[in-house]
C-alpha cells in the first residue's frame, strides 16, 4: 500500500525515537507505505520490530508490504490535562487497529477525517469496535526534526 504524505508538517507532537530494529519502518512510512516485519525462515510477520523471530528464532527477515487496511481493535478518546501539543488538539481518539493482512499485527494510531487533517475532534459516535479503517501518511516535525507517522481514516465516514 501506497499513500501520499500530504499537507505540511505537523508540528507540537512528540516524534517516535526510531530503533535499529524499527528504523525501516520509518524509512517505509517516509515513502507512504506501510510495511510490517517479516521472518524470512517461517514467513510469520512481527511487530514490534525486533532481531529475532520469536516463532522460529531466526536472525533472518523482510519488510511486507501491507494493504494498509485494518479494523478498530480498541480505542480510547484522549482529553486534557495532556502535554501541550495534545491538550490544544484534544479530545481526540487514539485507536489501536488490527491489520486486515495479519490480525495478529496490531498499530496504534490516531483517526483523522482527512489524510492531511491534524489531529484533532473526531465524532466519538462514529467510533466503534471493529469498524473498517486505512491507513495514511501525516509528516510531523519537531524543529528540525521530521518523521512521517501512519494514521487511520474510517472506511465508511
Amino acid at each position: 500500500m501506497t499513500s501520499a504524505v500530504t499537507g505540511p508538517p505537523e508540528t507540537g507532537l512528540l516524534l517516535p525515537v526510531p530503533d535499529d530494529d524499527g528504523a525501516p519502518f520509518w524509512s517505509y512510512t517516509a515513502d507512504g507505505e506501510l510495511r510490517v516485519q517479516t521472518c524470512s525462515r517461517c514467513g510469520k510477520r512481527r511487530f514490534p520490530p525486533r532481531p529475532c523471530c520469536p516463532h522460529c528464532q531466526s536472525f533472518e527477515s523482510e519488510w511486507q508490504p501491507m494493504s494498509g487496511r485494518g479494523r478498530i481493535w480498541s480505542y480510547v478518546v484522549a482529553h486534557p490535562p495532556l502535554l501541550p501539543g495534545y491538550a490544544e488538539a484534544a479530545p481526540y481518539p487514539v485507536l489501536v487497529v488490527e491489520l486486515a493482512d495479519d490480525p495478529a499485527i496490531r498499530l496504534v494510531g490516531n483517526l483523522v477525517g482527512a489524510p492531511d487533517a491534524p489531529l484533532g475532534p473526531t465524532a466519538a459516535e462514529r467510533l466503534r469496535i471493529g469498524a473498517p479503517v486505512r491507513v495514511v501518511f501525516r509528516e510531523v516535525a519537531d524543529g528540525e526534526r521530521r518523521m512521517t507517522v501512519p494514521r487511520w481514516m474510517l472506511e465508511r465516514p
